[in-house]
C-alpha cells in the first residue's frame, strides 16, 4: 500500500507501471556495461591468448556449468516474477527476491557472466560481471527509492526481511 492509497486497494500506478517499472534500473545498468562489453569482446577477439583461462580445465568446466545453471534458473525465475507480479502492481518479495533485493542483476553478474566466460575459455565474463555488479550497486538506490515511494511501509518491511541485503 502506498502513502496515498486507500486500504485494501492496489497501488495507483497507472501507465507508469508498464515497461518502465519492469525495467527498473536495467537500462542505465546496460548503458554502463555496454562499453566494457564491446571493448572487451573486441580485445578478446584481437588477443585471445591474453584472455584464455587455459582450456578450461575439467574442474573449472564442471564448476562453471553448475554455477551457470544455477544462475540461469535464478535469472529466469526473477524475470518470470517481474513479468507477472510487477505488471500486476505487486511488490515482489518471494522466491529469489526473499534472498537478495536484486536477484536478476546479482544472478547475471555473479553466476551467469563469469561462469559462461570460463566455459568459453575467457576471463572476460568476470570483468563484465564485475562491471555489471558495480553498475547495479550504483543505480539500484534510485530503483529502490522508486519502490519505497510506490509501496511505502510494504517496501520497508520487505527491505528489512531480505536475507542477504548487502548482495
Amino acid at each position: 500500500m502506498t502513502r496515498n492509497q486507500e486500504p485494501g486497494t492496489k497501488p495507483d500506478t497507472g501507465s507508469v507501471l508498464g515497461v518502465r517499472a519492469q525495467i527498473g534500473s536495467g537500462d542505465r545498468i546496460g548503458l554502463f556495461v555496454l562499453p566494457v562489453l564491446v571493448v572487451g569482446i573486441a580485445l578478446n577477439i584481437a588477443f585471445p591468448a591474453a584472455f584464455s583461462v587455459g582450456g578450461p580445465p575439467p574442474w573449472l568446466a564442471v564448476l562453471s556449468a553448475v554455477l551457470l545453471a544455477v544462475g540461469v534458473v535464478i535469472w529466469g525465475w526473477s524475470v518470470a516474477l517481474i513479468l507477472t507480479r510487477v505488471r500486476a502492481g505487486e511488490l515482489v518479495a518471494s522466491g529469489p527476491y526473499a534472498l537478495v533485493k536484486h536477484p536478476l542483476y546479482t544472478a547475471v553478474a555473479l553466476l551467469v557472466l563469469p561462469w559462461l566466460g570460463f566455459l568459453l575459455n575467457t576471463w572476460l565474463g568476470v570483468v563484465v560481471g564485475a562491471t555489471l555488479y558495480v553498475a547495479s550497486r550504483r543505480f539500484a538506490p534510485a530503483e529502490e527509492a522508486d519502490l519505497a515511494r510506490r509501496f511505502g511501509p510494504e517496501w520497508d518491511a520487505y527491505r528489512r526481511s531480505v536475507r542477504i541485503p548487502w548482495l
